[in-house]
């Protein structure tokens, strides 16, 4: 493929994307295949010969899409949102043809100084504290990370380090080893199963706190557990916080949480993975209110902000406590021209607009539920996260009788597209 062809099949495949995107509710949202579908697809061993862009193509529609769950289907009701746009597309085309692998300033210094500066203006848009600000002196700042997962690990393995520097500054016959085994970190029970793998993987221990009636941790509780792990002989180093629990959307107390870690010598990493786009709308910046107590806070754009996966904000408050733990890998993609082109071509009042466009989606979905006497909403609605149920005992034999054919309405998520809509869902078959 010469330049020559590539402008042809380039603007080819922008007219099949677009297409895919305008008319992805035609097609089924879940794959209806055994696992093991592919391989009777396609040769078992790559062509000796090149094959033609046509067939590979045609291969398209007769391999993949059969096997493809359409996430940005308004027919798609699984896992939180992921976020995409047309301005994240192009620049993730741009990305690709760049092609730096950005692992310091000289290996592309574009790529290195886009990232901090998008960071600041994210987190300008979030009213972060200024400690949080790179800026051109800043102490702390932002880096791209690829999940919320290696968010939480690189926060855990910072705190662990810094919590060995301190033990050992105080006794500097205590081995590393022997410091390491005394180490425990806490989590809500109701964390990402992603925070106790991080703890897995930072060979920690880690204790799960129970939460309140709101499914959010209090003071009373952790402060209580640190006590017990004091006396016990360990040395509590590390709590995280979540602000929009995968469950139920819950957010801890952060201005309780955090001036208890402040005193107890406590990392506080905040997991607003969900949630934290919510936090551009002034009306919902509360939810972020004792931020300043953290030592790190990280939230998803590709979940809700227009920015496609893969982009994980964090920020530090003090890099220095954790430029030895960045990122896992060494090389990094140009994913910083997602968020210029969206911020750029959306506007804070675009991106606004599109998160309070999906609260209202969902507090129009709560209001109908409520009108419902067969449900029950099962947990507070904050933001695009609706719980509810049945209102059936688990121990009550559920009869056929019990559920007739019944018409729930259930929101669907936006496509790429921006459109929104409400579908019919039977529960004859429950």
């Amino acid at each position: 493929m010469d330049a020559a062809e590539f402008r042809r099949r380039g603007k080819e495949m922008v007219d099949y994307v677009a297409d895919y995107l305008e008319n992805i509710e035609k097609r089924p949202v879940y794959p209806d295949l055994e696992p093991g579908y592919l391989r009777s697809l396609i040769p078992n061993e790559a062509p000796l010969e090149p094959e033609s862009y046509e067939d590979i193509i045609k291969d398209v529609e007769r391999v993949i899409m059969p096997g493809v769950t359409h996430w940005h289907s308004p027919y798609f009701f699984a896992y939180f949102p992921a976020a995409s746009s047309y301005p994240a597309m192009v620049a993730d085309m741009l990305c690709g043809a760049i092609g730096c692998i950005g692992f310091s300033w000289a290996a592309s210094p574009a790529c290195t100084e886009l990232e901090t500066v998008m960071l600041d203006w994210l987190g300008k848009m979030l009213q972060l504290p200024e400690c949080f600000i790179a800026g051109t002196h800043g102490r702390g700042g932002g880096v791209i990370q690829g999940t919320a997962s290696e968010a939480t690990l690189m926060s855990l393995l910072a705190a662990r380090c810094k919590a060995v520097r301190r033990v050992q500054a105080i006794n500097a016959k205590k081995s590393e080893s022997e410091i390491l085994s005394k180490l425990v970190a806490y989590t809500s029970d109701q964390a990402h199963s992603s925070v106790e793998r991080a703890a897995l993987i930072g060979a920690v221990m880690m204790r799960k706190v129970p939460t309140d009636n709101h499914y959010a941790v209090r003071k009373e509780m952790l402060k209580k557990m640190v006590e017990e792990d004091k006396a016990a002989g360990l040395i509590p180093f590390y709590f995280c916080a979540t602000l929009g629990t995968t469950p139920s959307c819950a957010f801890d107390h952060l201005t309780e949480l955090g001036p208890l870690c402040n005193e107890e010598n406590m990392w506080m990493h905040i997991d607003a993975a969900y949630a934290g786009s919510a936090f551009v709308c002034p009306e919902f910046r509360p939810l972020l209110n004792g931020v300043e107590f953290a030592d790190s806070f990280n939230f998803n754009p590709h979940k809700w902000l227009l920015v496609n996966f893969d982009c994980s904000a964090m920020w530090v408050k003090e890099r220095a406590d954790i430029i030895g733990h960045w990122q896992i890998p060494l090389g990094r993609r140009f994913r910083s021209l997602k968020m210029w082109f969206v911020f750029r071509m959306y506007g804070l009042k675009g991106l606004q607009a599109h998160i309070r466009k999906q609260v209202a989606l969902a507090k129009e979905f709560e209001s109908l539920v409520r009108a419902d006497k067969r449900f029950e909403i099962c947990a507070e609605v904050v933001l695009g996260l609706v719980c509810f149920r049945l209102k059936v005992t688990w121990s009550q034999k559920v009869k056929k009788s019990h559920l007739e054919t019944s018409k729930v309405y259930i929101l669907a998520s936006h496509d790429a597209t921006n459109r929104f809509s409400f579908q019919k869902v039977l529960l004859n078959d429950l």
